[in-house]
């Protein structure tokens, strides 16, 4: 980009930004924290579902086969990431028909009533069936309104910030999904610590759901007083916005191709890399390797705490060097790590883990699982007893690789999705590619990857598939994904 060229996005974004509120002068951390905190509050309710996948799944589904519960509860828990896309669709829609902020004002409350309404669901031991079926229709609406949150806020704030420094600015929005769970990671940690295990299994995990009522309170004040977006405000008024958004971005061959691209070449990799590195190795901690639950929260929040910088760091650097050579190097990295990365887990765990053992239960034909190790007298395989003797920091280290993988593609990522489609379209475009990636690919990880564990037996297995799709994904990007970072969107806004 020229300096002629720079000078003028940020004179347009200035110009823009006081013009759509010429009572209330905006700093870009205003919109940055307007837009993050609801979204960062959005994650926390939807990862304090799976963060406490342990205590939960005996929780809602009938006692007597515990991997029956984890699997039932692991597959409720994906059914909100897959429903995500339908959300991204029908908030799309709203933010490219309506405008960004009233879109996203609309999912916050969803989500917050929503994960208010799990602290307050009664369990199956009382309530039989009717438990899970209502969490499965409450974790549909979670499902749905994340999928219009994350596009909304990520066009919100690239809508208001400098074409020269976008990669840095979203970067802050890819924060609060990992921000969220470290948060929910925290909260359960401190529950979990300031009452006796049995009243936190009897009733104390209920405390963390009901918080969000709090939180959303919070970031609706904040919400409510934002005004729109300046691009979306300029096209609207000049008569530019789309009258039909989903059918301008899925019948039009030239951003049809975009979104597929986008999908094949970035967010489906991008999903499964980001998945790995946060639920699929708290998972992996837990129900592998035997680490107590207390501390596999306490070390994935640690690792998570000192990967959220490189966030920022990764958008910074795609606002110079372009921000596909980064999501493809950490594609590739990732795709090359993992095995060895798993390996020194097990090793750090202390425990000998070799394998899993899985036996069919009758009655319900899940797969009954059991970490094995060997016997030092017979050398035959024998149940594992609990990692309390692991080597945390290198556990630490192990996972904070994972997650730095995932800031690698994931800071620079809503700023190519932003920069690939043009604004009348662009909540319904960013939106789909973003959460199939991400709500198919990634969110089906820990689902299939368990399974796959406990069917071959094989504590390594469960890799495979987020190693073959980001491979996939790398290949797809290397040959179809374009340069973004040189795209000025601010001259998609008729000058006034």
């Amino acid at each position: 980009m020229s300096k002629r060229g720079i000078v003028q996005s940020e004179e347009a974004a200035r110009m823009a930004i006081s013009g759509s509120a010429p009572k209330t002068q905006y700093s870009i951390p205003q919109v940055i924290i307007g837009s993050a905190t609801g979204t960062m509050i959005e994650w926390y309710d939807f990862f304090i579902f799976g963060s406490l996948t342990t205590v939960l799944a005996s929780k809602f589904y009938p006692p007597g086969n515990e991997v029956f519960q984890l699997i039932a509860y692991l597959a409720t828990f994906a059914v909100g990431f897959l429903v995500r896309p339908f959300g991204a669709l029908f908030f799309g829609r709203i933010g490219d028909l309506t405008g960004r902020r009233i879109a996203f004002i609309i999912t916050l409350t969803i989500m917050g009533f929503s994960t208010a309404a799990i602290g307050m669901l009664p369990t199956f031991k009382t309530a039989g069936w009717f438990s899970p079926i209502m969490l499965i229709f409450i974790r549909i609406l979670q499902g749905l309104a994340l999928g219009g949150e994350y596009g909304g806020a990520a066009v919100y704030v690239a809508e208001h910030v400098p074409d020269n420094k976008r990669g840095f600015y979203t970067s802050f929005i890819q924060i609060t999904a990992t921000l969220g769970l470290f948060i929910s990671l925290g909260v359960i940690v401190i529950t979990q610590q300031s009452m006796n295990k049995a009243s936190f299994e009897d009733w104390g995990w209920r405390l963390p759901f009901l918080l969000s009522l709090i939180l959303v309170g919070i970031s609706l004040a904040i919400r409510i007083r934002m005004k729109e977006s300046p691009i979306f405000q300029q096209l609207k008024s000049s008569g530019m916005n789309s009258t039909k958004p989903l059918t301008d971005a899925l019948t039009q061959w030239p951003n049809l191709k975009r979104i597929l691209i986008s999908l094949l070449g970035a967010t489906m990799g991008q999903g499964v890399v980001w998945y790995t590195g946060q639920f699929y190795a708290l998972f992996y901690l837990q129900t592998i390797l035997k680490v107590p639950a207390r501390d596999a929260n306490i070390l994935v929040g640690i690792a998570l705490l000192c990967a959220m910088p490189f966030y920022t760091v990764f958008g910074s650097l795609s606002d110079r060097m372009g921000r596909k050579k980064l999501m493809m190097a950490s594609l590739l990295a990732a795709a090359i790590c993992y095995i060895p990365i798993y390996h020194g887990m097990v090793s750090a765990a202390g425990n000998g883990i070799v394998s899993v053992s899985s036996v069919v239960d009758k009655v319900t034909s899940a797969p009954k699982l059991t970490p094995m190790t060997l016997d030092a007298a017979t050398g035959s395989a024998v149940p594992a007893k609990a990692a309390t003797a692991a080597n945390k920091p290198l556990l630490i280290f192990l996972i904070w690789l994972q997650v730095l993988f995932g800031c690698g593609i994931y800071g620079p990522i809503a700023a190519y999705l932003v920069e690939a489609f043009p604004a009348k379209v662009r909540y319904s475009s960013v939106s789909l590619p973003y959460h199939i990636g991400n709500g198919v690919f990634g969110g089906m990880l820990p689902l299939i990857g368990l399974y796959v564990c406990a069917s071959t037996g094989n504590i390594y297995a469960g890799l495979y598939y987020p190693i073959a799709v980001a491979s996939l994904c790398f290949i797809c990007g290397v040959f179809w994904l374009k340069e973004t970072h040189n795209t000025l969107i601010w001259e998609e806004a008729p000058q006034k």
